[in-house]
């Protein structure tokens, strides 16, 4: 997708729990969501449950709540605008299903980065699907003062969770933070400018399975993809197929306090890392030394790595501290080492992706918009690549149409 927009968006599907095998992520087509209890157009707060319908404009005037077996579900075409910081807590079942031509929009009145709660699912959330979702300005306030996340899935029962095809913008902590098992399928979301001083895009914990493939993540404060298990519960096991993501200006916001990496992966989690272009991330693929890498699943090549400048200073502390982003595309403290099917960059030119169009920004700020445009020109070397148990190509933009549809 052209990264014109900033938005940010969510997903949930089902799955196994103990076994991650790679699924097929091309497939696009979304039934219509059906109506159920319809929901009168106009003003809405409380204990909310039923249909938004199509073509419609909501507006949130203060917190929801959606009791645990009750459905809040929205069709296509509807404009949700939610005013005084609220926040939609999820207790039951989330099923936001917009299409490529008619998406669901979801903003403040203000918009302002940071200015409503986001999308909070609490323990007993069984499913959670977004599609074709436009979020924005999330992050506001919780009672402490503390920036919440945008997407939060705690649930401590079965829950599947299907993000695809949405956009993330202007957050101010975690973009999409699953955690305590559930299943997930985040597919080709487009990510952008979120994230104040701190928090990841992308952050899977505690036993989360499943695939996440085609995002695009730009400019995020802390890490693009991150994923961990949990130092005192390392089973079940967190076990994610992350492919053909493009990761670009991510980790400057935190900058020295804590570099931001394109992809992650600690705290006994395992992964396959395939087909993922990182450029100016302040760090690239860190695979600490916690992480699983005894087992035969976590695996990781084909990836590029490029840096559109030698050095830059990171300000962030202080100081002035002169970063070296090819001598970070594997992390001297990590355990990850360059594999022989990576795309590496060793100057400015050599390995570059040819994105369609790129001003070449290593740091920008939340909220910052942008005219980027991550699709690959024709002749890129992320072309013909990849891994092909997941894809021929690199990247969250593919020749084969398979991937990020924005």
């Amino acid at each position: 997708m052209k990264a014109t927009k900033k938005v940010l968006v969510i997903a949930a599907l089902a799955g196994g729990f103990f076994s991650c095998s790679k699924k097929d992520s091309t497939i696009t087509t979304t039934p219509p969501q059906p109506v159920s209890n319809p929901i009168v157009p106009g003003n809405v707060t409380g204990f909310v449950k039923g249909t938004f319908t199509t073509g419609n404009t909501y507006t949130i005037t203060g917190d929801i709540t959606v009791k645990p077996g009750d459905t809040l579900a929205s069709q296509e075409g509807v404009t949700i605008v939610i005013k005084n910081d609220a926040q939609i807590f999820m207790q039951g079942v989330l099923s936001f299903i917009g299409t490529k031509d008619k998406p669901i929009t979801m903003n403040s009145d203000s918009n302002i980065p940071g200015s409503w709660g986001g999308f909070q699912c609490d323990t007993m959330v069984t499913s959670v699907t977004l599609k074709w979702v436009n979020v924005q300005n999330t992050g506001g306030p919780d009672p402490s003062g503390s920036a919440r996340k945008s997407l939060l899935v705690n649930s401590v029962v079965p829950c599947n969770v299907d993000i695809e095809d949405c956009w993330f913008s202007n957050g101010q902590d975690d973009l999409i933070r699953i955690q305590n098992g559930a299943h997930v399928d985040i597919l080709r979301n487009t990510i952008i400018a979120s994230g104040s001083t701190d928090g990841e895009a992308i952050n899977i914990k505690s036993g989360v399975t499943g695939d996440i493939a085609y995002n695009v993540v730009y400019s995020q404060a802390g890490t693009g993809i991150k994923l961990e298990t949990s130092d005192t519960k390392p089973i079940p096991q967190t076990n994610i197929n992350v492919y053909n993501n493009t990761l670009v200006s991510n980790g400057w916001r935190r900058g020295q306090a804590e570099p931001g990496r394109g992809v992650s992966l600690g705290l006994n989690a395992r992964a396959n890392v395939y087909n993922n272009i990182m450029v100016n991330n302040y760090q690239g693929l860190e695979i600490f030394q916690d992480a699983d890498t005894t087992s035969a699943d976590t695996k990781y090549g084909n990836n590029l790595f490029y840096a559109s400048v030698d050095t830059y200073t990171d300000t962030t502390q202080g100081g002035n501290l002169p970063i070296n982003i090819r001598q970070n595309f594997y992390p001297s403290d990590g355990v990850g080492k360059p594999q022989e099917s990576d795309l590496i960059s060793t100057a400015v030119g050599d390995k570059d992706p040819m994105f369609k169009s790129f001003d070449g920004k290593v740091a920008t700020a939340n909220g910052a918009s942008t005219t980027n445009d991550f699709h690959l020109n024709a002749g890129s070397p992320a072309l013909g690549h990849g891994n092909p148990t997941y894809n021929s190509d690199i990247g969250a933009y593919t020749s084969d149409g398979k991937g990020n549809n924005h």
